[in-house]
């Protein structure tokens, strides 16, 4: 799939307050230590985070049908208070967290001179192997106590 930006309204009054939400795969090693590194990065504290296999992150692959096939990381972004939406996949989404990020991670925005297309490659390349690399869990990992409200949908 290619990396698409998409506009939706959101209807969940809790994601308009949201500035911006990842979503990830909730059984992949990888994508859980990535947000365990971001959480630890995140110097305003204010990125949420969802599992694709959660309600939350169900529903926002029915807001933007494009990302049906989507199985590693959505980076989606409230762009006013009327709840508009877009939706990054793949390197852009990577990049946009980076950039969420700020401070040192914005070095890696430096990607963006290079094509989209061969960002994906290496992407998904990594997203090809990522279980064989870093493990796969046989369900969605419990976020700590810590940073639970971080988490939409955590128990």
């Amino acid at each position: 799939m290619s990396d698409q930006v998409a506009k939706a309204n959101l209807v969940e009054s809790d994601a308009v307050e949201t500035s911006a939400v990842l979503l990830y795969d909730g059984v992949c090693g990888l994508c859980n230590k990535s947000v365990q590194t971001i959480i630890n990065h995140d110097r305003r504290g204010t990125l949420r985070f969802a599992a694709l296999q959660s309600d939350y992150g169900q529903a926002a692959t029915a807001r933007h049908p494009e990302l049906k096939k989507v199985d590693s990381v959505v980076f989606l972004e409230t762009l006013n208070a009327s709840g508009e939406e877009r939706a990054y996949t793949r390197s852009t989404a990577a990049l946009k967290v980076a950039s969420y990020l700020g401070g040192i991670w914005k070095l890696f925005l430096i990607a963006y001179v290079i094509p989209r297309p061969l960002r994906d490659v290496l992407y998904d390349l990594i997203a090809r192997y990522r279980y064989k690399m870093f493990g796969k869990y046989d369900t969605c990992m419990l976020p700590p106590a810590s940073v639970r409200a971080r988490f939409l949908d955590a128990a």
